[in-house]
Parts: structure tokens; C-alpha cells; sequence
């Protein structure tokens, strides 16, 4: 699939499908602006030189390694462009996939990444012919046309899952994790995550890592790649709608979230996920 076909469907923020594969080659430039899912993803390099921020963390990403992002999670590629970029990336709803094998949690490595911080796993090589060979038998499966075709590529989907939850519980996928971050920003986009209800102005997070309001701007835009206000809107708006679907009145998730003029937040979340507050649930 075409890489702009990718970008489009990745702004949308919803996956209408059980799971969308991508295998994708080609030079392409960094991603112009962090995002988010409403899915999870799990991004597989093949070959390339690519990190991946998620939230406050930087992944160097190697080769067959295996990237976790988490649903709602900001993040954004750093992409090498002078080097061909080759990668299997898989959107999962997991509602699905929780559904679909009860006895086998296959959305548990997203769970074990969340409260580890293991989002980058390494298989052995044994683990890599494996992955391999599922990969190999689904891209096959997907030139198939007859009886069954269909859900013989779901199966492929679940065993691929199966050999990622194994490889997040072997005791080899401690992930040497790069923290590119100034110290400062570090502290900042701490600050950001957990006082997201209150007025968090540059002035104050300035102030907070004792950096002159301009210096802190510029290093805040050159190290995340975004300004301080898109960055504080998206993750309000993340928080926002993990409350409303908990059953959080909107008016209420709106207040919790940092946003004092519903009508603003009204706008801004239909700008962000295509639809109203009180339609999230539905």
C-alpha cells in the first residue's frame, strides 16, 4: 500500500476494520506532527534507520525489532531518510482480538508494555525466523481468492500476535531505551502528564525548569517536534475521551481535562476525532 494511503488512514484516529496490515517500503521523511489511535499498532522494522517518541521516550528501533504503541499514545517517527525504510505496521482494534481467543489474551503485550515500558522488544533468532515465516504466509494468504481466504489471513494476524506476547514475556526483550530528551523538556512534558486539569501556561512550565519563557519555547518545539500548546491540546484531548468512554458526563471530562469553555473543547475534540463528545460511546 502506498505510503500516502497510509498517512491518510493514520489521521483518522478510528479503524473500521478488525485489523489493517501494511508492509511498506520506501525513503520516506519524518512524520510531519506527533499522533495518535484510537487503536493499537505494532510497528515491525525490517530495514531502515528509524526512532520512534512515544509519549517521553525515544526507540532507536534495530531491524526485526518490534515496536508496541499503546492506543491514545502520542508518538512520532524519526525517519533516516537516506536510508530505505522497510516495515510491517498492523492497526488492531482490541476489542476484537480480546473477543476472538478468551484463553489467550492476544492484546496482553500491549498491557505488559504499559506497566513495564518495554513498548521495543527484541526477538532472538529463532523468534525472527518465526515472525518471518507468519509474515511470509500472510502476505501469501493475501493474493488468495478462494474459499476461506479470509479467514485464513486472520489466522496468520493471531499467530503473529501469539509470537509477539511471547516474545514480551522472554526474559531477552529488555529494550536499551534512548532518552533524547534535554533534561528540561524531560521535567516539562512530565509536568504536562500529570497536571493536565491544571493552567499550564509556557510562562509556568518555564518557569517550572527554570528556563527563560523563548528558550524553553524553542527547545520545546526543536526537541518534540511540535509547539507547547499542540502538545498540552492533544494530550487533554487523549484524556478527555479515555474519561467519556469510563462514563464521564463530556461536561465534566471537558473540566477534568484542562478545558473551562465547553463549547471550545466541543470544537477542538470534533477537529481531533470526527466527532462529538457525547457520540464517543456510541
Amino acid at each position: 500500500m502506498p505510503a500516502e494511503k497510509y498517512s491518510a488512514f493514520s489521521r483518522e484516529g478510528y479503524l473500521n476494520e478488525n485489523y489493517h496490515y501494511f508492509h511498506l517500503q520506501d525513503t520516506a521523511g519524518q512524520e510531519k506532527s506527533f499522533h495518535f489511535h484510537e487503536f493499537d499498532k505494532v510497528v515491525l522494522l525490517l530495514s531502515g534507520k528509524v526512532d520512534y517518541v512515544v509519549e517521553d521516550i525515544t526507540y532507536p528501533l534495530k531491524p526485526w525489532s518490534v515496536l508496541l504503541v499503546r492506543h491514545h499514545a502520542i508518538h512520532k517517527a524519526l525517519i533516516d531518510v537516506s536510508v530505505p525504510y522497510d516495515r510491517i505496521i498492523l492497526y488492531l482494534d482490541r476489542s476484537y482480538f480480546s473477543r476472538v481467543l478468551p484463553d489467550a489474551p492476544l492484546m496482553a503485550c500491549f498491557e505488559a508494555s504499559d506497566l513495564s515500558g518495554k513498548c521495543l522488544l527484541f526477538p532472538d533468532e529463532m523468534q525472527k525466523k518465526e515472525l518471518s515465516s507468519v509474515i511470509s504466509s500472510y502476505e501469501a494468504a493475501a493474493k488468495d481468492l478462494q474459499f476461506g481466504s479470509d479467514a485464513m489471513r486472520d489466522t496468520f494476524i493471531m499467530q503473529f500476535l501469539i509470537l509477539v506476547n511471547r516474545i514480551s514475556v522472554s526474559a531477552d526483550t529488555n529494550a536499551v531505551l534512548e532518552r533524547r530528551y534535554d533534561e528540561k523538556i524531560r521535567q516539562a512534558l512530565s509536568y504536562i502528564n500529570e497536571n493536565l486539569s491544571r493552567d499550564l501556561t509556557v510562562d509556568s512550565l518555564s518557569s517550572q525548569v527554570f528556563l527563560s519563557k523563548y528558550h524553553f519555547m524553542r527547545l520545546f518545539k526543536q526537541q518534540t517536534g511540535t509547539t507547547v500548546h499542540s502538545y498540552i491540546r492533544q494530550k487533554r484531548l487523549l484524556y478527555a475521551a479515555r474519561l467519556i468512554r469510563e462514563g464521564v458526563p463530556a461536561g465534566q471530562a471537558a473540566t477534568l481535562s484542562g478545558f473551562n469553555d465547553y463549547s471550545v473543547f466541543n470544537r477542538a475534540f470534533r477537529e481531533c476525532f470526527g466527532i462529538r463528545p457525547i457520540d464517543l460511546k456510541k
